[in-house]
């Protein structure tokens, strides 16, 4: 199995895969142009990317590219539309950055507070301020809340806990029970985090319903002189917004992601809201830990390996989560060829669609039987023309789907 690698990624990750057997093509300097070209060159099975953007461009060029690996969890990057639509496959490596991004997370938020980036810019220019930079709140006894509690907020509230913070948070799955087994306190809304909490941080994906989540009414709810962290994604940020509440209401903000950033790791790229006093900002190197890319490299050798022998895709973000099935045509069978060609002949000839299918063999394999979910309903003659045109088929049930 040809694997293109076009980012950088770990040692141990590329060894890993070839111990696998697959044969290796890094390219780790590839980009959003280049890499259809490479695509088409190497042709390879599977494509595994970092940052690299992903387009539909690329998608068709990789005539046997199966399956495309985000050495991450985000997948913003990769067109999942076209990939679906081109029958490939893409999974990502959830919450092995987790803690990677947490300990970001709280390094920006001691930034904001201690302003540690300004004291060390003035002393690098000779300047010692210490009166000015003696002016600090603290975080002890302070609220910080959680936009998103999935496994990144979670390893968030462990550590602002340890810091003797309250913590207040909000999430699509978050439950009052649950907020309170975990010793925090529920918010109903987003809005009603942004209301409680002296610092902010946000920590969703990046979906059409979180697109400037931090709006202008977020951002206005904030109290004066409130903390925002945001290491998710720059869509889910209203820089303009932003920029304004900075300037207008004292907030600070401590950035990891932005809006229309490079997809590569070099490039000039000067985002206006970092320019203001008191918005730190690092570059997107929220899961770049030596621990956090090992633990990707192993789940991305994973991935592969139950691919390479098996086709399961675990981690798949693009297998839909129910099809289309109305009904479900269960056939048991003798164990011999033809039989379900057979089946599917005479379901084509009738334009029912099949959309999933599921083979059991039973013990000693002479016996087999076949689940095939249908996207509507054959019609008495097509059952008919099913049970008496071939000798091998034992039983015939069909089903309605309960939707």
């Amino acid at each position: 199995m040809r694997v293109l690698i076009a980012d950088k990624f770990e040692k141990i990750g590329i060894d890993g895969l070839k111990e696998l057997g697959c044969e290796i093509e890094s390219q780790p300097d590839l980009g959003a142009d280049t890499l259809p070209g490479a695509l088409e060159r190497v042709d390879p099975q599977v494509l595994i990317v970092r940052g690299t953007r992903v387009s539909a461009a690329a998608l068709k060029s990789g005539a046997s590219l199966s399956l495309v690996i985000r050495a991450g969890a985000g997948i913003d990057t990769i067109d999942v539309s076209a990939a679906s639509s081109l029958g490939v496959f893409v999974a990502n490596c959830p919450g092995k950055n987790s803690i990677a991004v947490a300990e970001l997370v709280m390094g920006l938020l001691l930034s904001c507070d201690r302003r540690i980036p300004d004291q060390v810019m003035d002393l690098r220019a000779g300047k010692w301020n210490k009166g000015e930079y003696s002016k600090a709140r603290g975080l002890h006894g302070r609220t910080l809340g959680i936009v998103g509690l999935g496994q990144i907020g979670r390893e968030i509230m462990a550590r602002a806990q340890a810091f003797g913070m309250s913590v207040v948070a909000w999430s699509r799955n978050l439950t009052l029970a649950e907020a309170t087994r975990l010793g925090i306190a529920y918010a109903e809304t987003p809005i009603e985090v942004a209301r409680r909490s002296d610092a902010v941080t946000i920590n969703v994906a990046a979906t059409s319903e979180t697109k400037q989540l931090v709006s202008a009414e977020f951002l206005g709810a904030m109290k004066p002189g409130a903390y925002l962290i945001n290491t998710s994604r720059g869509s889910v940020v209203d820089e303009a917004a932003l920029a304004d509440a900075v300037k207008t209401r004292g907030i600070r903000a401590g950035l990891d992601v932005y809006e229309g950033e490079p997809g590569g790791s070099k490039a000039q790229f000067a985002p206006a809201v970092v320019q203001l006093p008191g918005v730190y900002g690092t570059h997107h190197v929220g899961a770049s830990t030596d621990q956090a890319q090992v633990a990707i490299a192993h789940e991305v050798i994973n991935i592969v390996q139950q691919f390479l022998h098996s086709g399961i895709v675990p981690n798949c973000v693009n297998r839909l989560a129910r099809s289309s099935a109305t009904h479900v045509l269960t056939v048991r069978h003798q164990n011999r060829p033809g039989v379900l060609a057979h089946v599917f002949k005479v379901l084509a000839e009738g334009a029912i669609n099949v959309e999933e299918v599921e083979n059991i063999i039973y013990h000693g394999a002479t016996a087999t039987l076949a689940r095939i979910h249908l996207d509507g309903r054959p019609a008495p003659e097509q059952l008919q023309a099913i049970r008496s045109g071939n000798s091998h088929i034992i039983s015939l049930d069909l089903t309605e789907i309960e939707k």
